[in-house]
């Protein structure tokens, strides 16, 4: 595993095919480098040209002095083999490999992966790609890809084997401040497989969960074995694409590997205790809570809201996915009647009524907050005449604070950033619609479920 540390901690990066020309990889390459603010040693690779930007360019990754700790290649596919064998020479371990033309292609593309391949065992290579985006270690500053925007730090672990999903994850994340311990584009998965990735972040201690892309994988008994010991560890949550007949098929020419039986990794998930995310915001929304918030680790849900028809949405919402809603007990509800009009709900969601104001919202969350029977908090705030989002954001904080236990909100249909910033900073997930703060609960509660069942949690 220590293998992979070049990719994420290197101390000196190549850029083999770097070039001044604008718009071109190698150029999107240089630009990451510099304007993440990597620290370590850049070198640029390329016969073409003595300097870029100021800086001496050589001929070949030999010529770089010092060591490389690790090679970005985004050269014609045709020259790959070659630059790998200097590569190995030099004595880099670490390589990611931009340049596609490889098994996503045609019979031509597969002998030249193989070749990769075999070049890289001679060398005792690892490789991330080829076909890849490129990797992202926030916290070492570094960009070595060509996505055209930088994740913000945090600590989740993010692969995907698409690179357009990378950047739009990527887009998508800056708007949600969801931040990341580590970016990969795994591209065609040559060596460096999901295998790989999950034993590494495993034991990564700057990643709390880890969350991956997949459409196909070629080591199975590899990922299951490599699921079965992370999930132990850390949360995991897979978006596995391919369920369908049509969507199988069309993984499979996306990138030249079959996408496998959907029944067999929907097995494995269940086995291992992988949270399966169908869609890219349950994916995120899961990661999201998994990665801030305490497991769920018994029924029992109160629904805190100013809007009852929200309540109404999320409780369905929690009904669809097997979440079960606290039977409140007769203290509880004498608790939270002193602090309501009486036209309040009397029951689970606590419809604490459209006026409420923050001192409401503080009184209920209170009792919720102490109630024994509740396990898991869902607050709503729809905005009407008494609702004030930010203060009423940290009487959230406080409570899941002092609680202990799981709390996610939604600000329904609202768009405030100042609060939804102060709750993503206190790692308490804020989503605009019920549903998706029940799914943040339900991977909550999968996690809790699993734990229990191997005996890691009470």
């Amino acid at each position: 595993m220590r293998d992979l540390d070049a990719f994420f901690r290197p101390k000196s990066v190549a850029v083999v095919g770097a070039t001044p020309t604008a718009g071109k990889i190698g150029n999107i390459l240089i630009e990451n480098l510099f304007s993440d603010g990597y620290k370590g040693k850049i070198f640029f690779v390329n016969p073409n040209y003595q300097e870029i930007l100021g800086m001496p360019c050589y001929r070949s990754i030999m010529d770089c002095p010092g060591t490389v700790d690790m090679a970005v290649i985004v050269v014609p596919a045709k020259l790959v083999p070659e630059v790998l064998e200097q590569v190995g020479q030099k004595g880099t371990k670490a390589v990611t490999i931009i340049s596609a033309g490889f098994s996503e292609g045609d019979a031509e593309g597969k002998e030249r992966e193989r070749l990769v391949l075999e070049i890289a065992h001679k060398h005792e290579l690892r490789i991330v790609g080829p076909n890849s985006l490129g990797v992202i270690s926030p916290h070492a500053r570094l960009n070595a890809s060509f996505a055209r925007a930088s994740p913000l730090k945090g600590s989740i672990a993010f692969f995907s084997q698409s690179g357009a999903f990378c950047t739009a994850a990527i887009e998508y994340s800056l708007g949600e401040t969801l931040g990341f311990s580590a970016f990969v584009s795994s591209g065609n998965k040559a060596d460096i497989d999901d295998a790989d990735l999950v034993r590494y972040f495993a034991h990564d201690e700057r990643t709390s969960c880890i969350a991956a892309y997949m459409e196909s994988t070629r080591k199975g008994p590899e990922l299951f074995q490599a699921l079965e010991r992370a999930s132990r560890k850390k949360p995991v949550v897979i978006l596995k694409a391919g369920r369908s007949v049509k969507g199988a098929k069309a993984a499979s020419s996306h990138t030249g590997a079959l996408a496998g039986s959907d029944s067999a990794y929907d097995a494995v998930f269940r086995q291992t205790g992988v949270y399966r995310a169908k869609t890219m915001f349950e994916l995120f929304d899961a990661a999201q809570a998994l990665a801030n918030q305490p497991p769920l680790t018994g029924d029992g849900v109160a629904i805190v809201t100013n809007a009852g028809g929200m309540g109404v949405i999320a409780t369905d919402a929690a009904e669809d996915v097997g979440l079960v809603l606290s039977e409140l007990s007769d203290e509880t509800l004498e608790q939270i009647g002193k602090a309501v009009p009486p036209t309040w709900s009397r029951g689970n969601p606590v419809d604490i009524i459209g006026d409420a104001d923050t001192t409401r919202y503080a009184d209920v969350l209170k009792v919720v907050g102490q109630a024994p029977e509740v396990k898991g908090i869902m607050v709503i705030a729809a905005r009407q005449a008494a609702t004030n989002l930010y203060e009423i954001a940290k009487w959230i904080s406080i409570t899941a604070k002092l609680s202990g236990k799981p709390t996610v909100a939604c600000f329904a249909g609202i768009d405030d950033p100042e609060s939804e910033q102060f709750l993503d900073s206190r790692g308490i997930p804020v989503m605009s619609v019920p549903e998706r703060a029940i799914t943040s609960l339900q991977a909550l509660s999968l996690r809790g479920k699993y734990l229990k069942k191997k005996g890691l949690v009470d």
